[in-house]
């Protein structure tokens, strides 16, 4: 029997008794990420509050160092603070959202995301090297990337402001709790951005940040 969240069973020995079935990861899109180790420093990775979906919030391993030995070492590339939903016996990622350093790293969301991906699909990038008056669309095979800028501020709150979500309104919710409620405003979520390819993109991106620059030392 396959795993579906928040489904009730009847105990067939007790009839008054059921049971909860909570999402497995495996019966989800992240199935495959998670068996390549691409699902790293999860904030929530779990089953959300709503049936059937699970929810992941951490960093997606785009690129792997090599290994030394045996010691597994941070990847050379990531998409970090991602934010993303998945249904239970759905192959497809209905909402993904994520930062990128650079905009010319779309490609390796998408090629990593890949079959996961669909026409349907809500997916926000936010690059921090496109001007931040500027808000694309660009498409990648059959599905749709909405690319927007992104300085200091945190993707979470960015989707906020994007999504007319009111942080207050989300204090008192969980992770999961909050995770639902800005995919299902995403999921409902309708624009007219400036239609670009990712080749043009890579024409009117800025210079990449050192990520180091700043820190303290």
């Amino acid at each position: 029997m396959n795993r579906t969240a928040d489904r009730f069973r009847i105990d067939e020995g007790n009839p008054m008794t059921m049971t909860i079935e909570k999402t497995a990861i495996e019966d989800t899109a992240f199935a495959r990420l998670q068996r390549e180790g691409r699902l790293l420093n999860p904030v929530l990775k779990a089953p959300t509050r709503k049936p059937g979906r699970f929810g992941f919030r951490g960093e997606l391993a785009l690129r792997f160092a090599p290994k030394l030995a045996d010691e597994a070492r941070p990847p050379e590339l990531s998409c970090d603070q991602v934010i993303a939903v998945a249904q239970a016996g759905d192959a497809k990622l209905p909402f993904f959202a994520g930062y990128l350093l650079s905009f010319e790293h779309l490609k390796d969301v998408a090629e990593v995301l890949g079959d996961t991906l669909s026409p349907e699909g809500r997916y926000f990038l936010f690059c921090n090297n496109i001007d931040l008056s500027k808000k694309y669309r660009v498409a990648w095979g059959e599905a749709t990337f909405h690319v927007l800028p992104i300085d200091e501020a945190t993707v979470y709150n960015e989707l906020l402001e994007l999504l007319y979500l009111e942080k207050n309104d989300l204090k008192k919710l969980d992770t999961a709790g909050k995770t639902d409620a800005v995919a299902d405003a995403a999921l409902k979520f309708e624009a007219g951005f400036e239609p670009l390819s990712y080749e043009d993109g890579l024409k009117l991106m800025g210079p990449v940040r050192n990520p180091n620059e700043n820190r303290p030392v």
